[in-house]
């Protein structure tokens, strides 16, 4: 299924739909394999591997997969301090999940402006909506909208 978002972004078609699918699933699964990492940290290289094996990667991009839990897994420092700036306490503070899909969505603000700042804000509430605490969603849609203004302002 494609993300209306994504759509209205000028991506449209069964292609796009497919890819916009399968990086939800990516999206999904790194935020998985970064919540392992903040429980019991190791080498993000394992965790990759880890994770391959997992039911739903054969409908995951999985070049996407591997770059957000890459890139996260090495710049966690200095994403914290950027996400340090949008929320009320310390990262390390955070509940696992929501830190997970900050974290993804902080990367993705920052790193990938070919995904629109609304899909990735969707994307995350998405995330935190089905995967966290009761009114998680409400958290990650407003430090994320601090984010893409600061991160993004002529597309904000």
């Amino acid at each position: 299924m494609s993300d209306p978002a994504e759509r209205s972004a000028g991506r449209s078609g069964a292609r796009s739909g497919t890819r916009s699918g399968a990086r939800s699933v990516a999206r999904k699964l790194a935020m998985q394999a970064l919540y392992r990492l903040q429980l019991n940290e190791a080498p993000w290289q394992d965790v990759l591997l880890e994770f391959a094996a997992e039911e739903d990667m054969a409908r995951a991009d999985r070049e996407y997969f591997d770059e957000i839990v890459r890139v996260i897994a090495e710049s966690r420092a200095a994403l914290d301090e950027q996400l340090a700036a949008w929320v009320d306490r310390p990262p390390a503070e955070l509940d696992p999940v929501e830190h997970a899909v900050l974290l993804i969505g902080v990367h993705e603000l920052a790193a990938r402006p070919d995904v629109p700042w609304r899909v990735v804000v969707n994307e995350a509430v998405t995330l935190a909506r089905k995967y966290g605490a009761t009114d998680a969603h409400k958290f990650v849609n407003a430090v994320l909208d601090r984010a893409a203004r600061a991160l993004r302002p002529p597309e904000h």
